[in-house]
């Protein structure tokens, strides 16, 4: 973590040293001496950020470094916040720039002094680093987790030595695996990937497959590698040479010590081939590992089964990629099982004591079924001789327990997977630890507050949101963080944390000082200086703890909107410090105005006020210079200042409220902008959703906003269509598009060209329109809509068949038409659709039937149809549709339901619903109300 902090740190310093040097002055010297002093530590830090763990002086040092990063930065950011740039333009502006610099004279002093202690600070601190080099022995700048990991046990080799009766929960995925690697009539080489995050039990499930007797009897050699992630590939393939001879009873080839390493891959493929073989590559780091070796073995002529465990997803994909992607994601145990392991360990007499069950079920919760959780918490507990009070002190300090070294092993476990995180995600994982259990994170909140720390380090030719998603990605593909939700294209929408790994992120932001955060549950200990503040809930704090405040960089609201006392709260943490803020997240924070000191925070990049009752946004926005995102979604708000075009670094404007049940025409509001947004806020990515039909010409100016990846657009009259068709055709940058209509009768006229010498939108994945369009604009076809994933439909009144002009998007998943459609049928034909997984239809009023030919959608796996009054027969070729997992039916006539029924009690192939998981139906009782008829409902499969 000091690593990133100091990396972190020196990219800052550059970009002052190039952009600000003539604002620094006198201390441009000093800073680049420490800019160039922190550059040369970065690698011994790349170490010592894992050697500090068994190391208490060098634990001593690197905190000691990464303070001097805080203070630097803090001292700098003082010094601009005191300094801001002002264009001197004219008498005045030369007198502005005159008194600011004789009011803040002694401030300037009082930075050079600051500046210059850090600097012998540093001086102090460089001279110990070649003496822990020595004392420490990390000269050599091995791997952070190989360093990590040669210091202690972890234990992992014993899951090679659990009896059966010893392992819980293996026999659904052990079956699984088995099936997949039988020989099969087939010749050639199968990849096999387990996959899931550490202690998941990867390795104890694989190895009671290898020893199964069904396998041993029908291969000829099965070879089992620890790869690790220390790896060196020449000890790896004569490993392997080692023990297929040794199996058939020879001696290694001569020369097998010295023999390099295409010698002995060659010596391998001549080995293994015409053989039947299975081998094991236990817990690979890398794809490397896998590179290296992977054309050692034949891939005809022979029944080879390769089998992977890894922590990442990325790893056992890229591994499979040859065959039919044998990737198996090992999920935590079932609820019983995890119980049945916990008893287990705990208890001697493998039941728990009543008066601990509810304890027990905390306990439990936060293991979250994790096998090498439940041992050795369970191991752990079982000292405590079923005493009620030392179970709830456990309990209600878990995080104190990975301090302590209670959960060593589970800690260690852990910490290899965070020490082998390169340094930038570092600080952005660490960063998770602000989110209370159990909350789902959105993936485009936690990105924006990710840049506006400055945490997401700018590459070529990509934005930093989308340098930001990769992070995300990373996360997720070493089992870090868990997928929650995605959008219709795969990508993430959320996610969120294993209550476990929360609490070692917990435990390592509290020891690197990363945040404060504030549950309501015990006493807070208060660091000496608070950067980064999360409150769960209302806190009332002594003085003495609000000065601690003084360079509070983020503040955070993630608790209730019901906390009356947080308004109170927030000015005080203004008033002591704010200066330095650069994060405000107040989502759902119980406030209706703005207090105005916010707009006194010049250093401001992420507000975010949705959800509160925030009715205006006074003039003083202007002052907030460097501010990047606002969220005003779900406010009050519906017009912007003028003062709002000052915002030239703006790259995300929310203001939007959605109102009224979705079925309603008028369900969103939008805001009123300033004209000329599109002159003035260059650099905005999202637009959401702005007000077309106040302000003459806006849909000129959004074609100047070239950078745009989301827009919305509400009240578009007829007579603005041309020009919208002609901005749209700029924005070529556009990820998701919403355009609503003025009134449900209000004709939109999309139907031109996109005329740009690049007349195509190739990232557009999401588009809705809302409201009558009578015919599918001629710009949505198979070659300008190459990326779109999902498209919405609804009140388009639609004359002729739609699924003429759709059914050809080759990549659409997802797709909703409600109102949009006013003929008697749509069939859906061969080959059309191929990609299509979602289909939602409703209130097409005339329609009568519906047909599926063989070949459509065959991807299908959820089909929801609903108030269609006409409509009496169960879909034509259904049957089909053999990928469907759920089907709802909603509000049909009586008719459809006798139908449906009889479709439902019939077998065989006369029953179009026979091979379906899921069917449900809901209707309307007289009295109003909806209700599920039960007798529909099956249970999934």
């Amino acid at each position: 973590m000091a690593e990133s902090a100091i990396s972190f740190l020196c990219n800052q310093l550059s970009i002052w040293l190039q952009h600000e040097k003539d604002l620094l002055g006198g201390l441009k010297q000093e800073v680049q001496y420490i800019r160039d002093e922190m550059m040369q530590m970065i690698a011994f830090l790349r170490v010592a950020d894992s050697k500090e763990e068994n190391n208490p002086q060098l634990k001593a040092w690197v905190r000691q470094v990464r303070e001097i990063a805080y203070d630097t930065e803090d001292v700098l950011d003082e010094y601009m916040v005191r300094f801001p740039r002002r264009d001197a333009i004219g008498l005045c502006g030369c007198i502005e720039h005159i008194y600011y610099t004789i009011k803040n004279l002694k401030f300037s002093n009082k930075s050079a002094y600051e500046i210059q202690t850090i600097q012998h600070k540093l001086e102090k601190v460089s001279k110990s680093q070649q003496r822990y080099k020595d004392m420490c022995g990390v000269n050599d700048l091995a791997s952070s987790s190989t360093l990590i990991k040669d210091t202690w046990y972890d234990g992992r080799g014993d899951a090679l030595l659990l009896e059966e009766a010893d392992v819980v929960g293996i026999e659904k995925p052990k079956k699984k695996l088995i099936d997949w690697l039988l020989p099969t009539d087939q010749l050639g080489l199968k990849v096999i990937s387990v996959v899931g995050m550490g202690g998941l039990g990867k390795t104890t499930l694989v190895k009671k497959v290898y020893d199964d007797a069904s396998l041993k009897s029908n291969f000829n050699h099965l070879v089992w590698i620890t790869v690790s992630e220390s790896f060196k590939i020449e000890h790896l393939l004569r490993n392997i040479i080692r023990q297929l001879v040794d199996e058939v009873k020879k001696p290694p080839p001569q020369g097998l010590e010295v023999m390099n390493v295409n010698k002995m891959k060659e010596h391998m493929y001549k080995f293994l081939q015409h053989k039947n073989y299975i081998i094991v590559l236990d817990d690979v780091w890398q794809i490397h590992a896998w590179e290296a070796m992977r054309y050692a073995f034949p891939r005809s002529d022979t029944r080879g089964c390769i089998v992977i465990t890894t922590r990442y997803s990325n790893i056992g994909n890229a591994a499979c990629s040859e065959n039919n992607r044998y990737v198996y994601e090992l999920e935590p145990l079932p609820k019983e099982e995890s119980k049945m392991l916990f008893y287990k360990k705990a208890f001697q007499e493998n039941s728990c004591p009543l008066h601990l069950k509810e304890i027990c079920e905390r306990i439990l919760k936060i293991c979250a079924c994790l096998p090498l959780a439940i041992v050795v918490i369970g191991g752990l507990l079982a000292t405590k001789n079923n005493k009620m009070e030392e179970w709830e002190l456990f309990s209600r300090s878990l995080g104190d327990e990975f301090e302590g070294g209670n959960l060593k092993r589970m800690d260690k476990i852990l910490s290899l997977s965070y020490y082998d995180l390169p340094y930038y995600l570092k600080s952005c994982f660490l960063y998770l630890s602000i989110f209370p259990e159990d909350k789902s994170v959105q993936v485009d909140r936690i990105m924006q507050m990710w840049v506006a720390k400055g945490f997401v380090h700018p590459k070529q030719e990509k934005t930093v949101e989308e340098v930001a998603e990769t992070y995300v990605r990373e996360l997720l593909d070493r089992s870090l963080i868990k997928l929650h939700e995605t959008y219709s294209d795969g990508r993430p929408l959320a996610f969120q944390i294993h209550d476990l790994i929360r609490e070692y992120i917990i435990s390592k932001s509290k020891e690197q000082n990363v945040a404060a955060i504030f549950t309501g549950r015990g006493e807070m200990l208060w660091p000496d200086k608070i950067r980064r503040l999360a409150l769960h809930t209302s806190v009332n704090y002594t003085k003495e703890e609000y000065d601690n405040l003084k360079y509070i960089r983020s503040l955070l609201w993630l608790g209730s909107e019901y906390a009356i006392e947080f308004a109170q709260i927030l000015e005080k943490v203004l008033t002591n410090g704010g200066m330095l803020l650069k994060v405000l997240e107040l989502e759902r924070a119980p406030i209706n105005t703005i207090p105005s000191k916010v707009f006194k925070c010049y250093l401001l990049k992420h507000l975010n006020l949705s959800n509160t009752a925030v009715r205006h946004i006074p003039k003083s926005i202007k002052n907030l210079q460097n501010l990047e995102c606002l969220n005003l979604s779900e406010t009050y708000v519906t017009e912007l200042p003028i003062e709002i075009l000052k915002l030239r670094k703006l790259r995300h404007l929310f203001a939007y409220k959605f109102g009224g049940r979705p079925k309603l025409f008028h369900n969103i509001e939008s805001f009123k902008a300033p004209y000329e947004i599109g002159s003035c806020l260059l650099f905005l990515q999202v637009l959401y959703y702005i007000n077309a039909d106040e302000v003459g010409g806006i849909v000129r100016e959004i074609g100047k906003l070239t950078q745009l990846r989301i827009i919305g657009i509400k009240n578009l009259k007829r007579e603005d269509g041309k020009e919208l068709c002609s901005s749209l055709s700029k924005l070529i940058n556009l990820r998701e598009l919403g355009i609503f209509s003025a009134e449900k009768e209000e004709l939109m006229d999309l139907d031109y060209s996109l005329q740009s010498h690049n007349s195509t939108l190739p990232f557009l994945h999401m588009l809705i329109l809302h409201g009558r369009i009578e015919k599918v604009p001629r710009w949505i076809n198979p070659n300008s809509l190459q990326g779109l994933t999902e498209l919405h439909l609804k009140w388009s009144r639609l004359k002729e068949d739609p699924l003429v002009c759709l059914e050809d998007l080759p990549n659409l998943v997802e797709l909703r038409m409600f109102d949009a459609y006013e003929g008697e049928g749509l069939s859906f034909k061969a080959k059309g659709f191929q990609r299509l997984k979602k289909l939602v239809m409703g209130n097409l009023r005339g329609m009568r039937w519906m047909r599926v030919e063989k070949g459509s959608m065959p991807l299908l796996e959820r089909l929801y149809i609903y108030e269609m009054k006409l409509m009496v027969e169960v879909p034509e070729g259904i049957e089909h549709l053999t990928n469907l997992q759920k089907v709802a039916f909603d509000d049909m006539s009586k008719e459809f339901l006798v139908k449906l029924d009889d479709q439902k009690n019939r077998g065989g192939e006369d029953g179009k619903l026979s091979h379906l998981p899921n069917v449900s139906v809901v209707f309307q009782h007289s009295d109003g109300n909806y209700y599920v008829c039960p007798e529909f409902v099956q249970a999934d499969s």
